[in-house]
């Protein structure tokens, strides 16, 4: 069982796959590649404290420092080698197989819904990600701010 920072990093990696591949193979966007790779290396530099603690475990980081290669090679293929090598990896770069993403571990276990009174935003609810609308309906009633500008008999 992953820790919390673990999950959030697998996650991250396993949606930068999928964002990486989509833009790459079908649109041709380069930008938005390296953007998503950003990312990813931005979320990785965010739980450096987990990996100094453990909480992270070395096989995730492996796999994180092989996929970002493999996801540069496209867009930067003399920097991705370097990577490549200082991985360990001895086969080449260029056959290795482009990686796959697990939906699964791309789904987000939450998300945030913006909730809105007369037009305006009145608040941020958090629910689970397979959150029924009344499940959405009790999270925004229970937000103070919310709950604030509309009575509860009026839903």
């Amino acid at each position: 069982m992953l820790s919390s920072e673990a999950r959030a990093v697998q996650r991250k990696l396993h949606q930068t796959i999928k964002r990486v591949t989509h833009d790459f193979q079908g649109r041709w966007h380069f930008n938005t590649c390296i953007a998503a790779v950003m990312e990813l290396v931005n979320e990785i530099y965010g739980a450096e404290e987990a990996i100094a603690a453990g909480r992270i475990p070395a096989s995730l980081l492996a796999e994180l420092q092989r996929n970002i290669a493999l996801l540069l090679a496209p867009m930067a293929p003399y920097l991705a080698h370097e990577l490549w090598e200082m991985t360990g990896e001895t086969c080449n770069l260029l056959k290795a197989p482009w990686p796959k993403y697990d939906p699964a571990l791309a789904a987000e276990d939450e998300i945030e819904i913006p909730v809105q009174v007369n037009g305006k935003l009145r608040g941020l609810v958090v629910v689970p990600a397979a959150a029924t609308e009344d499940q959405i309906k009790e999270a925004a009633l229970a937000d103070e701010k919310c709950a604030r500008r509309l009575p509860a008999s009026s839903w």
